[in-house]
């Protein structure tokens, strides 16, 4: 199989849809999604501390900037990554769920608050696009690294966290922590919900991000792609043409 015919293959399956949950998990969805996006279960503390990987390795380049800079956060769910951030330069971000961050004590510190991507004019640019756990959850992914692409300034970096969904020891972390927790206290099967929520594999948002970026690096923790909990890619010098992304790498 060729490259080309092997991403072909990915983003012919987009946009995803999900199918629709069953009526047990509907009844609880709201009440586990905020618990598990707030840390309020003793799975999802020891997750959200696991999790601090990913936030450390995202503001990692912070140490290097010496200039002035703007940054876009797509998927700020509660803004928990504010505290990993510089915030004396301007913040926005792309959260379609308000109500994770509405009654945050950082609320004042952003600058622009967008429910959608398409609602940043396209005028405004950044040095720095940032995403923390939030690929994997998303149907319409190339069009959305597309426009990433689209809103960075020519020496701009996009810089993306993942769990590495798809991978053998991501599966068993979860399955012997919050599916535990979740089996015990709805007594339903939480690779149901998995399923529901993560559309996209790593293997899949590795290749995309390939291949709408000429310049990808790569760091996971644990030993190997394969067998890591995390995955961070560092992105720049989107594939462009005058108009922005080139129109034939869009789905």
């Amino acid at each position: 199989m060729t490259d080309k015919t092997h991403i072909d293959q990915i983003i012919s399956q987009f946009p995803k849809k999900r199918s629709a949950l069953p009526a047990p998990f509907k009844k609880i969805y709201n009440e586990h999604y905020q618990n598990n996006r707030r840390g309020n279960t003793k799975a999802s503390r020891l997750g959200s501390q696991l999790e601090k990987w990913m936030h450390k390795k995202v503001a990692a380049d912070l140490k290097f900037i010496n200039d002035d800079y703007e940054t876009l956060e797509v998927g700020a769910g509660t803004l928990n990554h504010l505290a990993f951030e510089n915030l004396k330069y301007p913040y926005d971000i792309v959260e379609p769920f308000s109500e994770l961050y509405v009654h945050s004590e950082d609320i004042h510190l952003i600058r622009n608050q967008f429910s959608y991507i398409n609602e940043i004019p396209l005028e405004s640019h950044y040095d720095r696009i940032l995403s923390i756990a939030t690929f994997e959850h998303l149907c319409d992914l190339p069009s959305m690294i597309a426009k990433m692409g689209m809103h960075l300034k020519p020496d701009g970096v996009l810089r993306v966290a993942i769990p590495s969904e798809g991978g053998l020891l991501w599966k068993l972390a979860w399955k012997l922590s919050t599916g535990l927790e979740f089996r015990l206290k709805y007594h339903l099967d939480y690779g149901i919900l998995m399923r529901y929520e993560h559309v996209n594999t790593w293997r899949e948002i590795n290749s995309l991000l390939n291949y709408f970026f000429a310049n990808v690096e790569r760091d996971y923790f644990g030993l190997s792609a394969k067998l890591s909990l995390y995955q961070f890619y560092e992105c720049r010098n989107p594939i462009l043409n005058a108009n922005g992304i080139d129109s034939e790498r869009l789905p």
